[in-house]
């Protein structure tokens, strides 16, 4: 198999490895969200977002794509998209009114629409990031709803112009790195947390927020692994989730029986 060059290199690796077996499993313990996606699944929604970000936002390789958005299931899929389309990932926690006034999209949580609507910006996607998703509820702003955007677009993607590994693919807080460096270092970061090849591997939401999406998402997938992110984790409950799951590693949390990434078993 040829080494991955690029984040979309690395979906497609997981799509040909195991299509149908869960990829990435999403639970929201506050609210007691379960979403599961397979290789197939995650494919079908990187597919119609980026054909979305690409046909009505004209973005592609040297375009940017600004994220206010948490670490979700839908944040891994507007991610791969965007990286799909060749594009580079900001974050807008990082980033100030002016630049984000040079971004090709802003995609948001409803929550955090209002500050971006004061900005002025005009290419503005919410997301209700509802467990179905369905589109925003209770808002009257301008921004346009991505759920009722997605929909309506295809689910195989072809890009305009193919990812190319040198061009920007992630500018985070001082943290700049190109689509393939990103390839490069999920591979070595999953070498670092001795990650395995079919390896389950249960991450704690806030966790993945500090360590970034090279290390929740891209990681995983150069491995082999599959995820189980958990939002809001209920300690009591992790030991019977990981069980549930068949979980074999966790980064966040203590699990007896389950080895910690980044130490030896």
């Amino acid at each position: 198999m040829a080494t991955p060059a690029t984040p979309a290199d690395l979906l497609a690796q997981a799509l040909r490895r195991s299509p149908a077996t869960p990829l990435l499993t999403y639970y929201d313990d506050a609210s007691g969200e379960r979403v599961e996606l397979s290789a197939t699944t995650l494919a079908n929604w990187v597919a119609k977002t980026a054909n979305l970000l690409q046909e009505e936002f004209d973005l592609g390789p040297g375009g940017r794509a600004a994220l206010a958005l948490p670490v979700h299931w839908q944040t891994a899929a507007v991610l791969l998209a965007v990286w799909s389309c060749g594009a580079t990932v900001l974050d807008t926690a990082t980033e100030d009114g002016e630049r984000l006034a040079d971004v090709d999209v802003v995609l948001a949580a409803q929550d955090r629409l209002p500050p971006l609507e004061e900005q002025g910006i005009e290419e503005l996607l919410g997301l209700s990031l509802h467990p179905l998703g369905m589109g925003m509820t209770g808002y009257a702003g301008d921004a346009r709803d991505f759920a009722l955007e997605v929909r309506v677009h295809g689910d195989t993607f072809v890009p305009w112009s193919p990812p190319r590994p040198a061009d920007p693919g992630l500018t985070l807080g001082g943290l700049a790195l190109s689509l393939g460096g990103l390839a490069e270092a999920a591979g070595e970061l999953a070498r670092r947390l001795a990650i395995a090849d079919g390896d389950r591997l249960l991450i704690d939401a806030q966790v993945a927020a500090e360590a970034g999406p090279v290390a929740w998402l891209l990681a995983p997938l150069a491995a082999g692994a599959s995820v189980v992110l958990v939002r809001s984790a209920d300690r009591s409950r992790l030991p019977h989730l990981a069980a549930t799951e068949r979980v074999t590693a966790a980064l966040g949390h203590r699990i007896e029986g389950i080895r910690e990434l980044g130490r030896e078993a």
